[in-house]
């Protein structure tokens, strides 16, 4: 049908699923690598591969909002609720681009956390469905390990021979009207596959391998995002440069009278106490500022609202801990801490071990790398009138590297 015409293409990003087994507890195509979600790389390698080609993302309905924040979006970059099976939402991706005003010949189906094809693969796949438009198209690597077939209780009962096998890989590509009636047939009857060219296969139609690469790797789990860094680092040597990122916090609160106050976690007896909506640590406030400063996630009261009654009397751990995880998260190692108190009174020398190992054990963080110290304000002031005490902290955080953009 189309051996007289160049193929188009769309592109279908299956993004549903909840695959948190690479750990911290969200979805992997969000995670970050070395600033960059894995989605949105995945897009980039699309984007600057063809300008123009229609790209829809098939995401969870939950993650609409997280979607949007993690992507850079053009015109031609679309988005719909996927389904509860992988193959729902490819389903889904192809009925969209079938229903575009000039829909492409073919579609590419690629996984969303395979963000490190190359440019050289996307090419292979693309002339391989030019020289023959009508037959599927899949990347794969030839099997070099020995292959063993075991029984319920891990004993081997068979040598598999690895002569011929390979483990696919996508983008898999395929003429759109062929591969969204396949998967419509697959939809109605049940049928159970493991990627999109076994319904090619299933259907007795024609699918050729050609090359892919060892880079191509699908993360799933903890190590996968280790292999990506240093990834990114290979690939772009020139521009991977130190990312050290400090940031600062401060906070102050009004003495009141009491009879404790809490500092840096630590509950010191003492004639008055810090007013505030959760427990007025000004310490961990101040800290907490200084995490969200390096990731530039705005500032304390927008994570936690003083108008909010869940965090009424709050212990202020909850909080220096969401901010240390969102540091990680985001690809930090955090390597260093210090929190300045200025206060008349209490006397923090003789709590600052204690202040000290109280962040350590809420960061994870070694206390050789968190400092605590104070100063007076010699009088002066509210300070000095002992209305009120005043926090500055500073967070160290290191990124393993940061790709510059290229200027384009």
């Amino acid at each position: 049908m189309y051996h007289n015409k160049e193929p188009t293409v769309g592109i279908v990003i299956p993004a549903a699923g909840r695959g948190t087994r690479a750990g911290q507890g969200c979805q992997k195509a969000y995670r970050r690598i070395e600033g960059d979600t894995v989605i949105n790389r995945t897009v980039k390698l699309f984007r600057s591969w063809n300008l123009t080609c229609p790209i829809v993302i098939i995401h969870h309905a939950d993650d609409t909002a997280l979607l949007e924040a993690s992507i850079d979006r053009d015109d031609k970059i679309y988005t719909a609720i996927g389904g509860a099976e992988r193959g729902a939402s490819v389903l889904e991706g192809l009925r969209f681009l079938s229903q575009l005003a000039n829909p492409p010949s073919h579609a590419f189906i690629h996984d969303a956390a395979r963000p490190f094809a190359s440019q050289n693969l996307l090419n292979t796949v693309f002339d391989a469905i030019r020289k023959d438009p009508s037959v599927g198209v899949i990347p794969a690597i030839s099997v070099a390990d020995t292959l063993k077939k075991t029984d319920s209780n891990g004993l081997i009962i068979q040598t598999v021979p690895r002569e011929s096998l390979h483990r696919a890989q996508t983008p898999q590509a395929f003429e759109l009207h062929t591969i969204l009636s396949a998967h419509e047939r697959a939809a109605t009857s049940g049928l159970s596959y493991t990627d999109d060219a076994s319904l090619f296969e299933e259907i007795g139609l024609p699918v050729r391998v050609v090359p892919g690469e060892s880079n191509n790797i699908k993360l799933t789990y903890t190590e996968d995002f280790d292999e990506a860094r240093r990834l990114v680092s290979v690939q772009n040597p020139s521009t991977s440069v130190p990312d050290v990122r400090v940031g600062h916090g401060y906070d102050t609160h009004r003495l009141v009278p009491g009879e404790e106050i809490t500092l840096c976690g630590v509950k010191i007896p003492h004639k008055a106490t810090l007013l505030g909506h959760s427990d007025a640590d000004v310490g961990l406030h101040a800290l907490t500022n200084a995490f969200l400063g390096t990731i530039a996630a705005n500032d304390i009261g927008s994570h936690f609202s003083d108008k909010d009654p869940r965090w009424k009397g709050a212990s202020s751990d909850k909080f220096l801990r969401h901010a240390a995880n969102l540091v990680k998260e985001a690809g930090g190692i955090i390597t260093h801490c210090d929190v300045s108190f200025v206060c008349e009174q209490p006397r923090i020398s003789i709590h600052r071990d204690a202040m000290r190992d109280s962040v350590a054990g809420i960061i994870g963080l070694d206390r050789n790398r968190i400092s605590v110290k104070a100063g007076t304000n010699e009088k002066n002031g509210f300070v000095g009138r002992e209305e009120g005490i005043v926090a500055f902290a500073t967070a160290t955080v290191v990124f393993p590297g940061r790709v510059e953009p290229s200027g384009r």
